[in-house]
């Protein structure tokens, strides 16, 4: 790819990292409304939830052979479209079971997008000579912190309805437009991609680093969830500013990817995980103890920082393993990556019934210290060996 073509690409990229999760940055601190305003528990709100990870894992299935047969590009597009409209959705429940179905929707939108943005990601880094992984996720943890502060700030101005669907809608449109406009992803566009092997066939390193995916994003997960919930519960008085935890957390997320690719550069890709999770520790750390509610704001943004650099990491890695099958690949990490948001949220909702929520959060500290060990699989020069193993 041409010095200027490069650069262009990796704009645009970033942007579109940036506009697919407003939508989703408003639901999130619009979580603790939706709870009051179905009169939900936090066990039945837990449930509810299941709704969003399950399409996306049941989809992921499905959209590596869309990416071969439409190309990245218009995939990405008509994924955009879908996303935007399926945001709404949420809002217009009812009843718990009509938010189930409607997260689902917006979870079946959103699996296209999750391969597509990714795949190219991926296919980008080699084409431009250097890394970017980390700070297209970084674009993507600021549209997060974006849309959630868009909910503090017009709280008292806008109805909740009316802000996810202009943000959704907006974002979405510039988004498809965007994905029009990017380079080829390679001269194909990534039609015709591999998408199925014989298990026996899967490299080794895939395992682990799928499991690496699925501890921390079943941190993130738990983090995103109930982030508002648990300083709603902490400060009564301020429920209605609740989402300024999801905030700090999506601040800090975006930072540590920001700082991300110049960290991997300096300390390689083990160390940059293996610091992530020991900071992670100290902030699940300041959430559970009994500790002034200071030190919860400082939880909010260390576990962000902890987890920032985890699923960067895990795309880059599973990107290098084998270019022929990388969207098969990178649809098998993202539903290890999924199945923790599949599992996190629901199982802290569940034990903060029977336990409270301040408690039930100390179950993310045996997670994160299991990304220690982990992390050892995160390098390329790791990776290698073991696919050729695997498939001999």
């Amino acid at each position: 790819m041409e010095p200027r073509e490069g650069r262009r690409a990796v704009f645009l990229t970033m942007a579109i990292f940036f506009l697919q999760p407003l939508g989703f940055g408003v639901w999130l601190a619009l979580i603790p409304h939706v709870k009051d305003t179905l009169g939900l528990s936090k066990s039945e709100l837990a449930v509810a939830l299941l709704g969003l990870p399950l399409a996306l894992l049941v989809t992921l299935q499905v959209a590596g052979r869309v990416v071969g047969w439409l190309g990245l590009r218009r995939m990405m597009a008509y994924a955009f479209a879908a996303q935007g409209a399926a945001a709404i959705l949420p809002l217009l429940a009812v009843s718990q079971e009509t938010l189930f179905l409607a997260l689902a929707g917006f979870g079946f939108a959103a699996a296209f997008l999750e391969v597509g943005l990714n795949a190219y990601a991926g296919r980008l880094e080699p084409a431009v000579g250097r890394l970017v992984m980390n700070r297209c996720h970084g674009f993507w943890a600021l549209g997060l912190m974006a849309g959630s502060l868009l909910v503090v700030g017009f709280a008292e101005i806008a109805s909740p309805l009316a802000l996810i669907s202009i943000v959704s809608l907006l974002s979405c449109a510039a988004g498809a437009w965007i994905s029009h406009r990017l380079p080829r992803a390679g001269a194909t566009d990534g039609e015709g991609w591999l998408v199925r092997r014989p298990l026996r066939d899967l490299p080794r390193a895939l395992l682990f680093i799928g499991a690496f995916m699925f501890l921390m994003t079943l941190i993130e997960g738990a983090m995103g969830d109930w982030a508002a919930v648990y300083l709603a519960e902490r400060v009564p008085g301020m429920a209605a500013q609740a989402g300024i935890a999801v905030s700090i957390f999506s601040a800090f997320l975006a930072a540590g990817r920001f700082a991300g690719d110049a960290l991997e550069s300096r300390f390689g890709p083990i160390g940059l995980a293996r610091g992530s999770a020991l900071v992670g520790l100290l902030g699940v750390g300041c959430l559970v103890l009994p500790l002034p509610i200071a030190f919860a704001y400082l939880g909010f943004a260390m576990v962000g920082l902890g987890v920032a650099a985890g699923y960067p990491l895990g795309v880059s890695a599973v990107s290098a393993l084998d270019e022929a099958y990388q969207p098969a690949n990178v649809a098998i990490m993202s539903t290890s990556a999924l199945a923790g948001f599949l599992i996190g949220p629901p199982l802290i909702g569940f034990l903060g019934d029977a336990i409270g929520l301040q408690s039930a959060l100390a179950v993310l500290a045996p997670a994160m210290a299991a990304c220690l060990w982990l992390s050892n699989w995160l390098a390329p020069g790791e990776a290698a060996p073991a696919k050729s193993e695997a498939a001999s």
